[in-house]
């Protein structure tokens, strides 16, 4: 069997370079496997739509969304414009994995664009129970060391206690609730906080170029969702936490208990007193981080390995 070459469409702005997902793999130019992985391919064998929700449908498709779910797509394009954007290939080649949070404001707007991903792709998933295909998103990260830095490397010395990486994203409840909760950690804890877009009000140490320098130093990570509420989402606040061999103290749904081993990471019980106290305990001593070295060691090989985006990949194409 020959190498399969996978490209990729986006509606993530930040998402244009060539090498995408290539540190994800030991091998060069994205190679894992039966496939590659070159995003920016003329001629894919198969093509990933990755949480690509301003899709471009046919006027006919086009109207008939717009009336089912009242909700306006960018702008159509003919049907011969959509095979060509789509590389002529067929259906079955085409693979539609959404990985945003299943907010209740966006609700309809998911709806339409899984409807409209089924239109044309022969697999369609997402972490919402509405989903054609309900599962859990593949890992991707966002550290840049190599794979096998990752894969080789022991845990590196710890020198802080507590670190948290996060936004000033304020679009929905959910969001807003994480922010409360911020605040009201600040006032009571003290701990590392790094990330883009903070309120004013925020004590923060700025901006990371590389995730890895806001977590390897540390023993813990508050890896805090932006939704907790189904049984699917799980995101790269836990995979990225855990490559830098933190013990994340988490915020989220039930994935994760299914996807890593028992002890590779903390529950956060609340958004609230009983939250913060958890975490001034937990963090006042390494004790709960050298006690789970080993299922933090488990978990870095399943989803360096297992969860993998390219081994889901190289999975779905040997499938077929």
């Amino acid at each position: 069997m020959g190498i399969s070459m996978i490209g990729m469409l986006t509606s993530y702005s930040g998402i244009q370079q060539s090498d995408w997902l290539w540190q994800q793999t030991p091998h060069p130019f994205g190679r894992w496997g039966n496939i590659q992985m070159q995003a920016t391919a003329a001629q894919p064998d198969f093509l990933l739509l990755y949480n690509c929700h301003d899709f471009d449908c046919s006027p006919a498709q086009f109207n008939k969304l717009k009336k089912i779910f009242n909700w306006q797509f960018h702008h159509s394009l003919s049907e011969a414009e959509i095979q060509k954007k789509l590389n002529y290939l067929p259906k079955e080649r085409i693979i539609s994995l959404w990985r945003e949070p299943p907010f209740e404001e966006k609700r309809s707007q998911r709806i339409a664009g899984y409807a409209l991903s089924e239109h044309y792709c022969g697999y369609v998933s997402g972490p919402d129970k509405f989903a054609p295909i309900p599962d859990y998103m593949p890992a991707i990260w966002y550290h840049v060391n190599s794979f096998r830095e990752f894969a080789e490397m022991p845990a590196p010395a710890k020198t802080r206690s507590c670190s948290w990486i996060t936004s000033g994203i304020d679009r929905t409840a959910n969001h807003r609730q994480r922010l409360a909760f911020l605040q009201q950690l600040q006032q009571q804890f003290e701990f590392d906080l790094y990330g883009r877009g903070l309120p004013d009000w925020v004590k923060s140490k700025g901006v990371l170029a590389n995730k890895w320098n806001g977590m390897a130093p540390y023993f813990y990570n508050l890896a805090i969702e932006n939704y907790a509420e189904n049984e699917w989402y799980a995101t790269e606040k836990l995979w990225d936490a855990l490559l830098a061999w933190c013990l994340p103290i988490y915020y989220g749904g039930s994935a994760a208990d299914r996807l890593l081993p028992p002890g590779s990471f903390l529950r956060l019980p609340s958004f609230d007193q009983a939250g913060i106290d958890f975490i001034r305990e937990v963090t006042a001593t390494p004790d709960a981080w050298m006690a789970a070295h080993g299922a933090i060691a488990q978990a870095r090989e399943i989803i360096l390995y297992e969860l993998n985006l390219l081994n889901w990949l190289s999975n779905y194409v040997g499938s077929l």
